[in-house]
């Protein structure tokens, strides 16, 4: 039978099988993918790290959206997803207008669900949020969390360099990463804040050191699990969840060394992470 003789809902069911395309720098998009998959295992999942490229924090925000819409772009023609998950702050930060104007299919960012998040947890709406420098400078969580909570909210801003790298050395407790937390986080413990967002998708990684320098009183927020929901809502209002009855299949593709990425990456994300495919960047690629 003919393509074009099907009916509009098997066509529609065929158009449902496509995955979910999520991309990072490197590896904090994984707590993304991780809630992502755990929220909708039935999902195709296509998982992009530029880890040739990052970190994108200390990057100009124009070089970042132009990274952005590269991988989007590759997402589409070569992967057909449905749906596009920029899980990084300073991605989203950079790129989520302009991409979300362009293209026909969804595209979320990590931002606002975080925003949110933190918004309702925060009892004294004495708000702190850290990221790259990239993230923080753009304004975009000051933004967002004016535009939700108004002039209710106190919000403390704070770039927090040296986090990602020691993330993607695998790094997440120790000596140094502590003196760093303890340094960088001062600003945090000042502003008595009741509520942390971690706005880089790294940073719940190092959730324990950060805890323990701001306090436990303080609430931490991560993303992940929020933009998880954001997926799961504007795959079912948009007709795109999928009608298959069996695990997703689960595909990594890494920009930069494959077996680095696979063998960190199972480190942080889990079983599912046994190898990576590979993508070199090359002139119109």
């Amino acid at each position: 039978m003919r393509v074009s003789n099907e009916s509009p809902l098997l066509l529609k069911i065929v158009s449902n099988q496509r995955p979910i395309g999520i991309f990072d720098s490197g590896f904090g998009g994984l707590t993304v993918a991780r809630a992502v998959i755990d929220l909708l295992p039935e999902e195709d999942v296509v998982y992009f790290g530029d880890t040739a490229r990052y970190p994108y924090g200390p990057q100009p925000l124009e070089q970042v959206r132009e990274y952005a819409e590269q991988i989007t772009n590759l997402l589409i023609s070569k992967h057909d997803v449905k749906m596009v998950v920029i899980a990084c702050n300073t991605a989203a930060a950079a790129a989520l207008g302009s991409l979300g104007e362009a293209l026909e299919i969804p595209v979320v960012g990590v931002i606002e669900p975080g925003a949110q998040a933190v918004i309702e947890v925060s009892r004294r709406k004495r708000i702190g949020v850290i990221g790259t420098v990239g993230t923080i400078s753009s304004g975009a969580y000051q933004k967002t969390i004016e535009e939700i909570a108004g002039i209710n909210a106190e919000v403390t801003c704070i770039p927090c360099p040296g986090f990602v790298e020691f993330v993607e050395r695998g790094e997440s407790s120790g000596e140094q990463i502590q003196i760093l937390a303890q340094r960088l986080l001062a600003p945090i413990v000042e502003a008595d804040v009741d509520a942390l967002l971690l706005g880089c998708t790294h940073y719940p990684y190092l959730a324990r050191t950060i805890g323990s320098t701001v306090g436990e009183s303080v609430v931490l927020v991560s993303s992940a699990d929020e933009t998880a929901f954001a997926v799961a809502k504007i795959l079912k209002e948009t007709n795109l969840e999928t009608s298959q009855r069996k695990l997703g299949n689960r595909t990594f593709i890494s920009t930069g060394d494959v077996s680095w990425f696979a063998e960190l990456g199972q480190r942080l994300f889990g079983p599912e992470l046994e190898s990576a495919e590979s993508h070199e960047w090359s002139t119109g690629s």
